[in-house]
């Protein structure tokens, strides 16, 4: 993931949680520009915020990297849903999925 991805993650999911820069910034111990600047490309964030970040995020980090899911926060919760489900219940769930991508 070179820069651009990084920020372009780091916005969708910012966006998906509701939340605005200066909230996230703030929230996560910093200046209230923060976000700002890493969605500006001005800066990136040490190892230590990356977590702060996440944590904020509400998710993990290989999930910040996993681009695919566009909204990890709420598949990590259908996944734990998932996992109480008898194999009807999730062949179910399945053919839901599969037809909503449609």
């Amino acid at each position: 993931m070179d820069k651009e991805d990084f920020i372009k993650r780091l916005t969708e999911l910012r966006i998906n949680k509701g939340a605005s820069a200066r909230d996230m910034s703030l929230s996560i111990g910093q200046s209230a520009g923060y976000i700002n600047n890493i969605e500006n490309g001005v800066n990136l964030p040490s190892m230590m915020t990356f977590f702060y970040i996440c944590e904020y995020l509400g998710i993990e980090p290989k999930d910040f990297f996993d681009t695919k899911s566009t909204n990890p926060t709420k598949a990590n919760e259908l996944f734990e849903i998932a996992k109480s489900l008898n194999n009807e219940q999730l062949d179910n769930l399945i053919a839901i999925a599969r037809d909503l991508k449609k």
